[in-house]
């Protein structure tokens, strides 16, 4: 019987053991297969950029509507304990203590703003504010600064040779160089200029602030986890149809005789030729100017860094 059940046992070792090898091999292929078809894991949201806001040539009522209409379903079910960002437009330009008697001690993570000069294109900064109204202070203070700089950079470009030889040209470079220095005066004032804030907050002190006086609206955006990665265009206060640049009459070219004059508010089309800011990229002397407008949204300034929604 011993003999009988030796080559039986030795059998079924090596059926075992050719089974083990199959299931081997397999993994080792799964394993590789997979190995073909992973991908580098990194960060996903790299160059996207969430824009919360009323986006050039739309409506400023429809945006006005919406935004309350998702404050009115927003909830904190599954948020975070910190709350909800938000995009705070103003009725009206504020100074740096108003905004803080306006918004009434809730966070503040930046605030937007822009010299209101009759006529003129001014560029849009965002002002890095945790301490209201401290933080927007030191901002303007910076901005005005910055502003100093470029109104010097425009006199030394209007006394180039190239402008003296080109009239229509010196006075672009004059009339940049009027309008910056009178933005360094106003921030360096603490000037009525802050449009918007960006705040965090619950959803119920989300619309107890929409029920303020002085707030146009209160747009939630709960989709944002990171300001680097967000650009916010809120509407200006004297915007009431279409969300447009404001129309600068000093940079427009002189009016042909006969023809009536170009006029406007802040929500018509700018139809001049300006002159862009020297910090940024501005012509050289001897340049023609581009035609662009000098207002932008995702102007940084008073410290602020990477997109701003």
């Amino acid at each position: 019987m011993p003999a009988d059940r030796s080559p039986r046992r030795g059998l079924s070792r090596r059926a075992v053991l050719t089974w083990v090898a199959l299931l081997c091999a397999v993994a080792v292929l799964l394993a590789a297969a997979r190995a073909g078809r992973s991908e580098p894991v990194g960060d996903r949201t790299v160059g996207e950029v969430t824009r919360v806001g009323v986006a050039a040539g739309d409506p400023v009522p429809a945006y006005l509507r919406a935004a309350a209409d998702e404050l009115a379903r927003l909830t904190d079910a599954g948020g975070p304990a910190t709350g909800t960002y938000a995009l705070v437009s103003f009725a009206a330009y504020l100074t740096p203590q108003r905004v803080a008697a306006t918004l009434g001690g809730t966070p503040v993570s930046a605030v937007v703003a822009r010299v209101p000069l009759p006529g003129r294109q001014t560029e849009i900064v965002r002002i890095a504010a945790l301490r209201v109204p401290q933080d927007v202070v030191a901002g303007m203070g910076e901005v005005a600064a910055r502003k100093d700089g470029e109104a010097a950079d425009y006199r030394a470009r209007a006394a180039a040779p190239a402008a003296s030889a080109d009239a229509e040209l010196r006075r672009l470079y004059d009339t940049g160089a009027r309008v910056a220095a009178e933005e360094a005066a106003a921030y360096r004032s603490a000037c009525a200029c802050v449009y918007a804030a960006v705040i965090r907050a619950t959803s119920d002190e989300l619309r107890g602030l929409a029920a303020r006086p002085g707030v146009r609206a209160v747009d939630p955006a709960p989709e944002v986890t990171r300001l680097d990665r967000t650009v916010f265009t809120p509407p200006l206060p004297e915007q009431r149809d279409v969300a447009r640049p404001p129309a600068d009459g000093g940079l427009a070219p002189a009016t042909p005789a006969g023809s009536a004059p170009a006029v406007g508010d802040s929500s018509e089309a700018a139809p001049t030729v300006s002159v862009s800011s020297p910090g940024s990229g501005g012509p050289a002397p001897g340049e023609t100017p581009p035609s662009t407008v000098p207002t932008s949204p995702d102007a940084a300034g008073g410290g602020s860094a990477g997109a701003f929604r």
